[in-house]
């Protein structure tokens, strides 16, 4: 039976990635009671994401030792957020119960999702995102000897990349969005960070080819191979799956939800990680994508801030600097080019969830309109892929989310009292 849901705490944490187990860490050391909710089976995120095929890195298995040790601190992992029904007040869900959770401070570290964009035959099984292809890997899915390509812009296709190989899959295609003009320059800053350049310089694989631009997936029932064109020419690729990466988006549903001011890259904070409703902070790839090293610190200063150690979160913002300058570099040089996205067909599905191609959502001006008139957004994803996409596609702003945040059951949400249920 699982153990009964907390009522109150002191520092409620939604997210156990990196920031937010360095944050519960920092605060737990200072005699904060903490609380963590987290809708994984278990801490560490996605980049920490465990499983019969992982091999955490050193750093990543010492925090996760500390954190499941911390006096003080009670994790609730499979628990989702389904809205904020009251200031200080987060209603939660698991798959046999919930409940309201009281919080004196509350700190945001829900990370960041794939972006995923819409192509001919990208709704093909067979075809997922890069990170979604690393998961399903660490959770058990067996790639030996499959056929491979990855396409798209970022480091992340590196790392997909090191992971194929490490379970002996065949790559046949690695195609970077990105000229080599910018690789260069990228490469030519990483002195700045050494970890990184022996990181790069260890991912590295002789399929990399830059200025590429995937054009389609091609199949009848699946997948069966990739058209990728490369300097001015086009090859079609025969492969087994197609891990696509076209960067990350920040989650910053809930923060909308109470209220969080947004800067361009995620949810706004100042130099405590403090967002711009009183009470609460956030940190990691909330705040905009940056890697587990800014997450880290970034969770560090939150933890701190909250628990009133504001000189000892002052001490890191050098090294928190040093992280967000990093993460500028990959923003300035692996940012996407709408020239070398993949080519827009009227019949391609932009929302999977209610079947909507791109040839009906080009007739709306905006959002809305088009949510009104298509259904788009309205499905099992409530919009987390198809409107990322449609902001990438036409520069439509990014809806304001409504509760619950995700699917709920009934009696769940009359425990936040919701008007609409009541009704």
């Amino acid at each position: 039976m699982n153990e009964r849901l907390p009522r109150e705490c002191e520092l409620l944490i939604v997210g156990a990635g990196p920031a937010g187990m360095a944050a519960a860490c920092a605060a737990a050391d200072h005699g904060i009671s903490v609380v963590v909710i987290d809708d994984n089976p278990a801490p560490g995120g996605q980049i920490w994401r465990g499983g019969p095929r992982v091999n955490l890195p050193p750093r990543a298995r010492a925090l996760r030792e500390r954190f499941e040790r911390l006096p003080g601190l009670r994790l609730c992992s499979a628990t989702r957020v389904i809205d904020a029904p009251t200031p200080r007040r987060l209603l939660v869900e698991r798959e046999h119960d919930a409940g309201v959770i009281d919080y004196h401070r509350l700190l945001l570290c829900t990370g960041a999702r794939e972006r995923l964009l819409p192509f001919p035959g990208w709704t093909l099984p067979g075809v997922t995102g890069a990170g979604g292809l690393q998961a399903l890997i660490k959770g058990g899915l067996t790639v030996r000897g499959e056929r491979i390509a990855i396409a798209g812009s970022g480091p992340l296709l590196l790392a997909c990349a090191a992971t194929v190989r490490a379970q002996r899959g065949r790559l046949v295609a690695l195609a970077e969005q990105a000229p080599w003009s910018e690789l260069a320059s990228f490469t030519m800053e990483l002195w700045r960070w050494p970890a990184k350049l022996a990181q790069a310089i260890a991912l590295a694989s002789p399929r990399y080819r830059a200025a590429s631009r995937l054009i389609e997936a091609l199949g009848e029932r699946r997948l069966e191979a990739v058209v990728i064109e490369s300097l001015g020419e086009r090859r079609e690729i025969a492969c087994d799956r197609l891990a696509c990466g076209f960067g990350l988006v920040a989650n910053t549903e809930l923060a909308q939800l109470l209220g969080c001011a947004l800067g361009e890259r995620g949810i706004s904070v100042d130099q405590h990680q403090a967002t711009s409703v009183a009470g609460v902070y956030a940190a990691g790839e909330c705040t905009g994508p940056g890697g587990s090293e800014l997450a880290l610190i970034e969770g560090r200063i939150a933890g701190l801030a909250a628990a009133d150690q504001y000189p000892l979160a002052a001490a890191l913002s050098r090294r928190r600097a040093r992280w967000q300058a990093f993460a500028a570099q990959l923003e300035q040089h692996f940012a996407l080019d709408s020239s070398r996205l993949p080519p827009r067909r009227a019949t391609t599905l932009v929302c999977r969830c209610e079947e909507v191609t791109l040839g009906e959502l080009e007739t709306h001006s905006d959002w809305r309109r088009a949510k009104l008139a298509s259904r788009c957004g309205m499905g099992a994803c409530q919009g987390r892929v198809c409107a990322a996409a449609t902001a990438q596609l036409f520069g439509w702003p990014p809806p304001p989310p409504r509760p619950p945040l995700s699917p709920a059951r009934i009696d769940s949400l009359l425990l936040g009292g919701m008007k609409e249920v009541q009704e």
